[in-house]
């Protein structure tokens, strides 16, 4: 049954992902989008939470850790984007998985037969071959240090998902805390951004402020017309839901799934993407894409059969 939890949530982060890359297509202010896809998040479950009365224990508070690794992960993955090679990063943040394989036994003892080790490395291979590009050179590996923070940070992410769980911890009240969590931390972002604007304006002459401002104005009319604060916030508020339904399917399997193999079949969530801008964006595959893609297939194929066998 973790097979199936993992594999609806790497399919709700696949589309995830596809309507992040549609967004920062779009012009949209980054931390009030994901402030956004937060708040979305937390209204989502805290509506089931009441409904189902699940109590409020401090065990929901692992919610917090949750919420905070996720918030350092994105932060660091887009400063390494901004600093860095794309694709250095880009396959960096494909290893969070061996992080949880080797966190996950280094404090729980949960360990894996040979089967499912061997599985588990050809559904990582695969997720690397996908991210692979042959531009990337070790003569160039500006943003490494940011890659390296968020592929951690996302492993401890997963590792507070399991967490969660070994502490019994309602689902929804834990969700809850995670996304109002993640809120203060891309609020206050946003909050910080907005002030630094402000202060750089100020300083600036006047003569000078008006000019940006027409040639800002002339230059990309539309964006500002279009994506104002609070549509920027309800359309994060839409894609949140995906984000929500993922964490919830993703929490159930981590219950029950060696956590892992369960970050390892999450991860796929990859070739969602990668089938988007195959479909919709019409991008080529490379042969290292078509032959990551087959090798996590082949791995997966595996996984449920030694499962089954077990």
């Amino acid at each position: 049954m973790w097979l199936i939890y993992a594999l609806l949530a790497a399919v709700c982060f696949g589309f995830r992902g596809v309507l992040y890359h549609w967004a920062s297509k779009q012009g949209l202010e980054r931390n009030l989008m994901l402030l956004g896809v937060f708040a979305g998040g937390a209204v989502l479950c805290l509506v089931p939470a009441l409904l189902l009365r699940q109590p409020w224990e401090t065990t929901a508070l692992a919610g917090v850790l949750m919420g905070t690794f996720s918030f350092v992960a994105n932060a660091c993955i887009f400063k390494g984007f901004a600093v860095g090679k794309a694709s250095l990063i880009a396959i960096l943040t494909g290893l969070p998985p061996v992080v949880v394989l080797l966190l996950a036994y280094v404090v729980w003892g949960e360990a894996i037969n040979v089967w499912q080790l061997g599985a588990f490395a050809l559904i990582v291979a695969g997720i690397l071959l996908v991210r692979y590009s042959n531009d990337l050179s070790l003569r160039n590996l500006q943003g490494a240090q940011w890659g390296l923070l968020a592929m951690l940070f996302f492993g401890f992410n997963d590792m507070a998902g399991k967490l969660s769980t070994r502490l019994e911890a309602e689902l929804f009240p834990t969700l809850v805390c995670m996304f109002v969590t993640g809120c203060l931390w891309f609020g206050g972002s946003w909050l910080l951004d907005l002030r630094r604007a402000r202060s750089r304006r100020m300083r600036a002459p006047a003569a000078d402020a008006v000019l940006g401002e027409a040639s800002s104005d002339s230059a990309n009319p539309a964006p500002a017309r279009r994506w104002t604060p609070r549509r920027t916030f309800f359309t994060g508020m839409l894609i949140g839901t995906t984000n929500a339904v993922g964490m919830i399917v993703i929490i159930n399997a981590f219950a029950v799934g060696i956590t892992g193999l369960v970050s390892a079949v999450v991860a796929l969530n990859v070739l969602i993407i990668l089938l988007y801008s195959r479909v919709v964006l019409k991008e080529r595959f490379g042969r290292l894409e078509i032959g990551g893609m087959a090798t996590a297939i082949v791995g997966l194929v595996l996984l449920r059969l030694f499962e089954l066998v077990a």
